[in-house]
């Protein structure tokens, strides 16, 4: 079981999406996330939204003109994107064992983007597969950006991974450290607790 569920039971989807319905009408900006992606890679690059929940930055990546494809094991989460997002392709499937092939998506995409404390909320001992899947899905010279916690002021958890192991996965994976930030607007990170880093295929 990941952390996500041991968190929500698998039954937050509406809750989840309310919050954020609720900072966009408090006049917060909630897309920061693809707004990084779409300064890393051009509009009509293919996405991969890896744990992409209710939808919320994928929704936005493909008005911004992005080919994109939604992942989540969340069948509450992902019924709030498929409603938010009627026609785009959302897909119920556990990272830990994504394939692209057997659920009829093309592999080779231009960025993969893990936002929302994926990583922290996967299942424990699970992370350095789901960096071997995701950056198998990714083309050569293709990009993975991934926003997560690292102490307990911004994680809904107890903190399990720190920035060293992530880039130990990575460079497992084939993948080269590019950037890291301190937020989703691209602040330079200065060794806080949350920390926005973009590796490359």
């Amino acid at each position: 079981m990941s952390r996500w569920e041991e968190l929500t039971g698998g039954t937050s989807g509406q809750d989840y999406a309310a919050r954020f319905t609720a900072l966009a009408g408090s006049g917060k900006d909630v897309h920061g996330e693809a707004r990084l992606c779409a300064a890393l890679v051009p509009a009509g690059a293919r996405v991969l939204d890896a744990g992409c929940g209710t939808g919320r930055v994928m929704i936005r990546l493909a008005e911004l003109g992005y080919d994109c494809v939604g992942v989540d094991r969340d069948a509450s989460m992902l019924a709030v994107a498929q409603q938010e997002g009627p026609g785009l392709p959302w897909f119920h499937a556990d990272l830990v064992g994504f394939d692209p092939g057997p659920l009829g998506i093309a592999a080779a995409f231009d960025l993969v983007v893990a936002a929302g404390n994926v990583f922290p909320l996967l299942a424990p001992g699970t992370e350095a597969t789901v960096v071997e899947r995701l950056a198998s899905a990714l083309r050569p010279g293709g990009l993975i950006v991934a926003g997560f916690g690292l102490d307990e002021a911004h994680l809904p958890v107890p903190p399990s991974i720190t920035l060293p192991e992530y880039d130990h996965w990575c460079a497992a994976a084939g993948l080269g450290l590019v950037d890291r930030f301190a937020t989703w607007d691209a602040d330079p990170y200065d060794g806080g607790g949350y920390a926005v880093s973009v590796h490359r295929r």
